[in-house]
């Protein structure tokens, strides 16, 4: 999987994800907080990448914020859930508790882990990737949001995205998704939903 952005981002996905951010970025100032945590959910090709990009570029905060992107952490083409467990015990737990914390990267390539990355619970933070909007990651996360999408408009910007490398894989890893979004009910559990074309 990638974490690039998606070429076909134009137009009018680049605006709802423009207006989205401008939104996010009201709430960011809003809480007050000097590391307030932004979880970003939505099926695979919705725009999270994008928009977590866009929102730490456009910070409104003084200082650096961290990007987390549950890309690098997923062991794998079958690990939604694992890489959101990770996430949850690596990164957002101890990071609500003030402690650093620390992630592996997933290297794709060998499907192994890779080099170490600690988190500042100093910092601000964003979490962006498919199932990190559960119950267990609500409480820690003060802004979350939910990317909504139309399936064809989905699959057509991550295989132009990541093309040959991710095709073979798309119905595994929708399957993934479509079991978090009926167990999770991830558009429930958060504070923003934005609908992207």
């Amino acid at each position: 999987m990638s974490s690039a952005p998606s070429r076909s981002n134009s137009g009018p996905v680049a605006h709802a994800l423009d207006a989205a951010a401008s939104s996010l970025i009201v709430a960011i100032r809003e809480l007050a907080a000097a590391n307030p945590v932004v979880l970003i959910d939505g099926r695979s090709g919705a725009g999270k990448t994008s928009l977590a990009k866009t929102l730490v570029a456009r910070w409104p905060l003084a200082g650096r914020v961290q990007l987390v992107a549950l890309d690098s952490i997923y062991p794998g083409w079958d690990g939604l859930d694992a890489g959101v467990a990770l996430a949850r015990e690596q990164v957002l737990a101890p990071h609500a508790r003030g402690l650093v914390g620390v992630w592996q990267r997933w290297d794709w390539e060998v499907g192994a882990p890779a080099e170490a990355h600690a988190v500042d619970p100093s910092l601000p933070l964003v979490v962006e990737g498919s199932g990190v909007l559960t119950a267990e990651t609500r409480r820690l996360g003060d802004v979350r949001v939910w990317l909504e999408s139309p399936a064809r408009s989905r699959r057509d910007r991550a295989l132009a995205r990541d093309g040959d490398s991710y095709r073979p894989h798309w119905d595994r890893w929708a399957r993934q998704e479509v079991a978090h979004v009926d167990r999770d009910g991830p558009a429930r559990l958060a504070t923003h939903v934005f609908d992207v074309p």
